[in-house]
């Protein structure tokens, strides 16, 4: 007789893929036609989380504002508040879909270059979920996360939908990632960018085609619902003068050093909560919620995403004792809000970190003549810097920064302070966060 063969039995939470064909896309066409259909969903998924999102972070600081009348118990209620919404977002995601733990990002460039592949729809309904109620809560998380993951989800239904190759699916699964991040910010080739220099690290025409219609169709379908502006109002700036390059290499280095610090600081705090065992995820995060929450009852603006704080320092409202006051907490509560491992982002708070530290640097060093400088462009400067020095991702900074605020006038310094930043955390030996976290 002749013996027969049995083929191996795939593990039970590993989902089938639609075809275990490895090869590339069997038609370009086909698959950036789909990328076109994935930034659609994610758009629009996208757009509808932010607009909750910035529904829930007004709810958020009127019932602050509001609660300050009742003394004592409003503080309890503030506190008490913000640690029981922490602990449940926490709680979703060990319960539901612990794939969806925090930003998302690290677990989306696993899938990409490990072929780790996990159920995306759990994923995505715990980051919409969970994502609102952690950032909307006020932890000091980003939106990028949750959206990029989403919309990485998104991209993997799509292909499974319609039985595309594992090498497809992986494109739409990349490309709805970049339409997540461009929903996110209002930036549609920072989006793509991030894709092609940070996820795949590859500029291959299909992954560029594929990105690059997710990333239009996705921003076509939000700016339905939010608009045409940037995301930052930022008066017309004009061109610096040739002298500011020096200047930009400084603030670049001093950049580089917080971008290291900042790391290490993430790294430190997701260490630190693994210990706690006896403090199990949703307790973890109630306790780091309820600080969160004691910080939001005397300075709310410095809690939550912090788009209304890093549009008060563009605008140049915030003096220089409270913005380094801001600067300082800011710092550290961002990794503080990570380390509850609740779905959440980094960027949005690296972009007021960048923001405060920049104009810190005009503040105090910047002041000169020959500059024909502002406040607003060491900003923006700080925010490509910094965001380069802690993702190593340099030009998704700059054009992140450019998009954000509509400022075209300043790619020339912004190169020197990015090339500096990246010199000094590669001198130092740290490396990118996202690189750091899938270790």
């Amino acid at each position: 007789m002749t013996p027969q063969t049995t083929q191996p039995t795939p593990m039970p939470d590993e989902p089938k893929r639609p075809n275990k064909e490895t090869r590339g896309p069997r038609s370009l066409f086909a698959v950036a036609s789909l990328s076109v259909v994935v930034g659609a969903f994610t758009g629009g998924v996208g757009a509808l989380f932010r607009v909750f999102l910035h529904s829930a972070d007004g709810w958020r600081t009127d019932f602050i504002v509001r609660a300050h009348s009742w003394g004592l118990p409003g503080l309890l209620s503030v506190v008490l508040g913000i640690a029981l919404i922490s602990s449940l977002a926490a709680w979703m995601v060990s319960r539901f879909a612990p794939g969806a733990s925090g930003s998302g990002i690290p677990n989306v460039e696993c899938q990409l270059r490990a072929g780790r592949f996990e159920n995306p729809l759990p994923i995505v309904i715990v980051k919409f979920i969970g994502g609102l109620l952690a950032i909307g809560g006020g932890l000091v998380l980003g939106r990028e996360g949750p959206t990029v993951q989403m919309g990485s989800g998104i991209g993997d239904l799509v292909g499974r939908a319609f039985q595309r190759n594992e090498s497809e699916c992986r494109l739409l699964l990349a490309a709805g990632a970049g339409a997540g991040l461009a929903t996110a910010f209002n930036a549609p080739i920072a989006g793509a960018i991030f894709v092609l220099e940070e996820l795949t690290g590859s500029f291959e025409i299909a992954v560029t085609a594929t990105t690059l219609g997710a990333s239009a169709s996705a921003i076509c379908v939000s700016r339905v619902f939010l608009g045409q502006s940037p995301d930052f109002q930022v008066p017309a700036l004009g061109f610096l003068n040739f002298g500011v390059f020096s200047v930009s290499l400084v603030i670049g280095m001093l950049m580089g050093l917080l971008g290291v610090a900042y790391n290490r600081c993430i790294l430190a705090g997701l260490n630190l909560s693994s210990r706690f065992t006896q403090f199990r995820g949703a307790l973890r995060a109630a306790a780091i919620g309820a600080f969160v929450g004691v910080v939001g009852w005397f300075m709310p603006l410095l809690i939550g995403a912090g788009d209304r704080l890093t549009q008060d320092i563009l605008d140049g409202k915030i003096l220089l004792g409270a913005l380094a006051n801001g600067f300082l907490l800011h710092f550290f509560l961002g990794p503080v809000s990570y380390a509850t491992r609740a779905p959440g982002g980094l960027f949005a708070p690296m972009l007021t970190v960048g923001a405060q530290a920049g104009t810190l640097f005009f503040m105090l060093w910047g002041h000169f003549p020959y500059l024909n400088a502002t406040s607003q462009h060491f900003a923006i400067i700080g925010i490509a810097a910094f965001f380069s020095s802690v993702v190593r991702a340099p030009i998704t900074g700059i054009i992140l920064a450019v998009e954000l605020t509509g400022s075209f006038s300043l790619f020339l310094p912004m190169l020197g302070a990015t090339f500096a930043a990246i010199a000094i955390a590669s001198l130092l030996k740290e490396p990118p966060i996202y690189d750091s976290e899938t270790r």
